[in-house]
């Protein structure tokens, strides 16, 4: 039997329980850190546009020049998954300004 330490991708700790399973069988986990924002993750991901990270990949290629199609053709998203995150990124820009 082999031991497989599971971390959480966002606090990186070690403090995890199985938490279920999703709707297409892939393996929930729940954290036990109460630092932690995100209460769930999953291990496998069948879109790669939910994986962690992915949007914070997405803001930094536009904010280098990169064009929707070239970022959606080099991290394997669709380019209007790509269109629509920094739609909604730009929307809560707007917001945050018009709040100061």
């Amino acid at each position: 039997m082999v031991y497989e330490k599971i971390l959480c991708p966002y606090c990186k700790s070690d403090k995890v329980v199985k938490y279920g399973k999703n709707s297409t069988g892939k393996q929930r986990m729940m954290r036990k850190n109460p630092e932690c924002k995100h209460k769930t993750f999953q291990l496998e991901y069948r879109n790669n546009a939910s994986k962690p990270g992915t949007k914070e990949k997405v803001i930094d290629m536009a904010m280098n020049g990169s064009g929707t199609r070239d970022t959606g053709r080099v991290l394997k998203i669709s380019p209007n998954t790509v269109t629509a995150v920094l739609k909604k990124q730009k929307n809560l820009s707007n917001q945050l300004i018009e709040n100061t």
